[in-house]
C-alpha cells in the first residue's frame, strides 16, 4: 500500500516538473510572438522622420517627398518633424536617443553624420555607433560660380587668377560644407579667400551685387539664379543634366575633384533587421521611379549609387575619414 502511494507521488511530481518545464519552454515563444507580429505588420502606426534642418531647405523638401511616397506604399503616415539647431546636432541627438522600434527615423546628412563628428568635440551622438543606415537617397553636388561683375569666364581663369593673387579672390561661403569645398580647392593650389555668410540667399545677393567675386554653393541653391550668375563648374564626376553646358571641375584641370554632400535615411541603432529590410526595399522602389529622379533633379540632386548594407556602411566610414582629414588639415572650426 505504501509503495503504491509512493509511486503515485512520484508520478505527480514528475508530471509537475514536466508541466513547469513545458511552460518555461513556451514562455519565450509567447513573449516573442507579439514582437514578431509587430515587425511583420510594420508600420501599424504613424512614423516620424526627423530632419535636423529648417523647413524649406532642400533636404527637408526631399524628405517630405519620400515621406509621401512611403505613406502611399505602406499605408501609414510618415510625418516629417523639423528639429534644427546647433548645425544639425540637436535633431540628430534626439534621433539617436529614440527607441529603436522603427517609428522614429532621421534623414541623415553629410553635415550631421560626416562633418560634425570631426568639427565638434561632443556633438551629442556617435555617427557610427548610434545609427543604422537604411538607404543612401541622394548626392548633393556643388557649383563654383562667378558673379556678373567678376569678369571670370571659366574655371581655368579662376584657377589662374587665384594662383596669381593668392588670398585675394573673395569667395562667398554660405555653409560649412561649402567651406569644406573651399578648403579642398586650397589643397589643390587654388588659394581663394572665403567670406562666410549666414545662408545661400545672402551669399547669392552679395555675389550678384559684386561684393564678392565667386560663390561656392550647392547646385540646388545656385540654380535659382541661372542666367544671372556664371556657373563655372560642378563638382560631380559627370556633367549634370540639370546644368546643361556646365563642365565638371575634373574636366577643367582639377582631376578627380568629385565632391558632393549627401542624404541617407537612417534609424536609431538596434531597429529590427526585418523593419530595416522593409524600409530599404520600399525606398529602393521609390528611388527607381522616373518621377523620383525628376524630383531629385529639379532640386539639383544627383541619383545616389546603389549599395547593399555592407557597402553603404563602408562608404560612410570612408566619407567620415575623408571629411575629418580635410577638417583637421584646414583647422576648421564649428560655426
Amino acid at each position: 500500500m505504501s509503495g503504491s502511494r509512493k509511486t503515485r507521488r512520484q508520478d505527480v511530481n514528475t508530471f509537475g516538473r514536466r508541466s513547469v518545464l513545458a511552460l518555461l519552454a513556451a514562455a519565450p515563444a509567447a513573449l516573442l510572438a507579439p514582437a514578431a507580429l509587430a515587425q511583420s505588420d510594420y508600420p501599424n502606426r504613424p512614423v516620424k522622420i526627423i530632419v535636423a534642418y529648417p523647413a524649406g531647405q532642400s533636404t527637408d523638401i526631399a524628405t517630405r517627398y519620400f515621406a509621401q511616397k512611403l505613406t502611399q506604399a505602406l499605408g501609414q503616415s510618415f510625418v516629417v518633424e523639423n528639429r534644427p539647431g546647433a548645425s544639425g546636432n540637436i535633431g540628430t541627438a534626439v534621433a539617436a536617443r529614440s527607441a529603436p522600434d522603427g517609428y522614429t527615423l532621421i534623414m541623415g546628412a553629410s553635415g550631421t553624420h560626416a562633418m560634425n563628428p570631426a568639427l565638434f568635440e561632443n556633438p551629442g551622438f556617435d555617427a557610427e555607433k548610434d545609427f543604422d543606415a537604411i538607404m543612401l537617397t541622394a548626392l548633393i553636388p556643388f557649383a563654383i560660380s562667378a558673379g556678373p561683375k567678376a569678369n571670370i569666364n571659366s574655371l581655368s581663369e579662376l584657377i589662374a587668377l587665384a594662383r596669381k593673387t593668392p588670398g585675394k579672390v573673395d569667395t562667398a561661403i554660405p555653409s560649412v560644407t561649402g567651406q569644406l569645398v573651399l578648403e579642398m580647392l586650397k589643397q589643390r593650389d587654388v588659394p581663394l579667400f572665403g567670406v562666410k555668410f549666414k545662408g545661400s540667399a545672402d551669399a547669392m545677393t552679395a555675389t550678384l551685387g559684386g561684393h564678392v567675386s565667386v560663390l561656392i554653393d550647392t547646385v540646388a541653391a545656385t540654380r535659382t539664379q541661372l542666367g544671372k550668375i556664371n556657373v563655372l563648374a560642378v563638382t560631380t564626376a559627370q556633367p549634370m543634366a540639370s546644368m546643361p553646358g556646365v563642365k565638371t571641375a575634373s574636366e577643367q584641370g582639377l582631376a578627380n575633384f568629385n565632391i558632393a554632400a549627401w542624404n541617407a535615411l537612417m534609424a536609431p541603432k538596434g531597429v529590427p533587421p526585418e523593419i530595416q529590410a522593409k524600409l530599404s526595399a520600399e525606398m529602393r522602389k521609390i528611388l527607381d521611379l522616373p518621377e523620383t529622379q525628376k524630383a531629385l533633379s529639379d532640386l539639383g540632386f544627383e541619383r545616389a549609387p546603389v549599395m547593399n548594407t555592407n557597402e553603404l556602411n563602408a562608404w560612410l566610414r570612408e566619407e567620415r575619414r575623408s571629411y575629418a582629414q580635410t577638417i583637421k588639415t584646414a583647422q576648421m572650426k564649428p560655426e
